[in-house]
């Protein structure tokens, strides 16, 4: 696998310990690692790099791992993982519910994280090489429902509110 080809990696951990032995491990499996110790850094990181994948913990200084993700999941993407200690059956839903590909719970075998990543990046391909529905704007009578900003906007150009379910449902029915 060349260099251009490896997927780039953002880990999004303070714990120092934790990033570098995940890190050591993910690169010496081919994968590009990017290291952030909270949402600041992982911010600058997203501003200045490709990102392919984002490994998050939860229990971050300043604005926590559910928050990211959720801020995250509003304009990106980006594949999400979730790393953390908090291993309770309520909080692997709340992080899958905040938009995490898939969640996986401290301690953890290095070897489940990759593979866990290869299969979150597997999907995201396969999702990549299907019609978009991210970059479609179907407009009808004035109205504009916009795909990638996951929004919907009236004939005057004013934002109208949806929920996820009434996105998917006027988006899927066309």
């Amino acid at each position: 696998m060349t260099a251009s080809a490896s997927p780039h990696i953002l880990l999004v951990e303070d714990d120092q310990e934790i990033s570098k032995l995940v890190a050591r491990y993910l690169r010496a499996n081919d994968c590009r690692v990017s290291i952030s110790a909270d949402g600041w850094q992982m911010d600058r990181a997203l501003e200045t790099s490709r990102i392919d994948l984002i490994v998050l913990d939860l229990m971050l200084p300043g604005e926590d791992g559910l928050s990211l993700c959720r801020r995250l999941r509003m304009n990106s993407s980006v594949p999400i993982v979730m790393l953390t200690a908090k291993g309770e059956e309520v909080d692997r839903i709340v992080g899958l519910e905040m938009g995490a590909d898939d969640y996986l719970s401290k301690p953890f075998n290095p070897r489940e994280l990759l593979a866990r990543i290869r299969a979150v990046l597997r999907r995201a391909a396969l999702n990549s090489d299907r019609p978009s529905t991210r970059a479609r704007v179907l407009s009808f009578l004035g109205w504009c429902l916009d795909s990638a900003l996951r929004e919907l906007r009236d004939p005057n150009g004013a934002r109208v509110a949806v929920t996820d379910a009434e996105f998917v449902s006027l988006f899927t029915s066309w």
